[in-house]
């Protein structure tokens, strides 16, 4: 009879293994894709189209690029307030990045959020700091005019509320390590003399 494996020994221990390095990096690498493609698009926006100019057009003028300076905070709401967004935008990144680091591996769509956030949070960052403003250029209908970064920030809050909703663990499912005398009573403990 071939012997059977002993548990504990010879496998990989789950909780131990580090994880994949796509795992650890993906999320920033997603963030700097936003970033990154974000910033290209501004720039572009700022050396073609000036402030207010529309640019080209989809979708029977559906979606059009439409050059705004925004100094308020989404959908150009409390303009004037740059060194409160700048601070806010500051601690969210933080916020993010230390979080982060607690996430289990296997909760991919969080980590996507994170990402998707933190790369949108990062972008309009930059704008504030070097233009006093946010560069906004997408233009849908009768939608405030917005930016890949807003989109990447609406698209993690959304992925992330989801998350939270669906994936609710039930109360008290926190804590799953049993009680320090679990299983024994306080007769089981006592020997009739």
């Amino acid at each position: 009879m071939p012997a059977q494996p002993v548990p504990g020994y010879g496998e990989p221990d789950p909780a131990t293994q580090r994880p994949s390095r796509l795992l650890t990096i993906g999320p920033f690498v997603i963030g700097a894709l936003v970033l990154l493609g974000d910033q290209l698009a501004k720039e572009a926006v700022l050396r073609t189209l000036a402030e207010e100019q529309q640019g080209a057009s989809w979708a029977g003028g559906a979606v059009s690029l439409l050059h705004v300076n925004n100094n308020g905070a989404a959908f150009g709401i409390f303009a004037g307030q740059t060194l409160l967004y700048v601070l806010i935008a500051c601690v969210v990144a933080a916020v993010i990045v230390a979080y982060y680091r607690f996430l289990p591996r296997e909760r991919l769509w969080l980590r996507l959020s994170m990402g998707l956030q933190l790369g949108g949070a990062v972008s309009n960052l930059l704008d504030r700091l070097r233009h006093g403003y946010v560069v906004d250029y997408v233009e849908v209908g009768t939608l405030p005019v917005f930016n890949l970064a807003d989109t990447a920030i609406v698209c993690g809050v959304l992925i992330l509320a989801y998350y939270l909703l669906v994936h609710r663990e039930p109360p008290g499912s926190g804590d799953r390590s049993p009680p320090p005398d679990a299983g024994t009573s306080p007769r089981a403990k006592v020997k009739p003399g």
